[in-house]
């Protein structure tokens, strides 16, 4: 005695491959885009700061980063600029630099000037003169990048 109400012409059977597949693509998308949007910072230990702001970039605003390791060495979107290790040459640095200044936005005041800032992050135990080198390449003639800024860490609410 068969019970069950089946009926073999109205049954459809559901292909859960292309839904697989649908999701395995998205997990490999969402995996390439986590990864692009942290090419720009290093793994660096910043310096602790008592005050500051919240750095709250506009989302596609061109923000140029430099980031300095510890031992001084100068890395932008994970390519080596400047290494103290090898002969005192910041021209490869300088010619980033420029380019990145005639992407920047113009100042208002002053159009020959970028308005943007460059992000400059060191690691807290980088020697200052690392920094003061990105700094003194930023007033080149070719360069005139005028608005720097710092990245530091500030205290968490539950270190205080």
């Amino acid at each position: 005695m068969n019970l069950s109400k089946h009926d073999p012409e109205t049954d459809m059977e559901m292909d859960m491959t292309p839904m697989i597949d649908v999701v395995f693509l998205l997990i490999i998308f969402f995996m390439v885009i986590t990864d692009m949007t942290q090419q720009d910072l290093e793994d660096l230990q910043l310096p602790m700061a008592v005050y500051a702001t919240e750095d709250r970039p506009q989302p596609g605003e061109y923000r140029p980063v430099v980031n300095i390791d510890i031992n001084g060495v100068i890395k932008i979107k994970r390519q080596k600029y400047y290494d103290p290790e090898s002969p005192d040459d910041y021209k490869l640095l300088r010619e980033h630099l420029s380019d990145v200044a005639k992407n920047m936005k113009r100042d208002e005041d002053n159009p020959t000037l970028p308005g943007d800032s460059l992000l400059v992050r060191a690691d807290e135990s980088t020697a200052f003169k690392h920094v003061q080198k990105v700094m003194e390449q930023c007033g080149y003639q070719d360069v005139k990048i005028w608005k720097l800024q710092l990245a530091v860490k500030v205290p968490e609410k539950n270190d205080e």
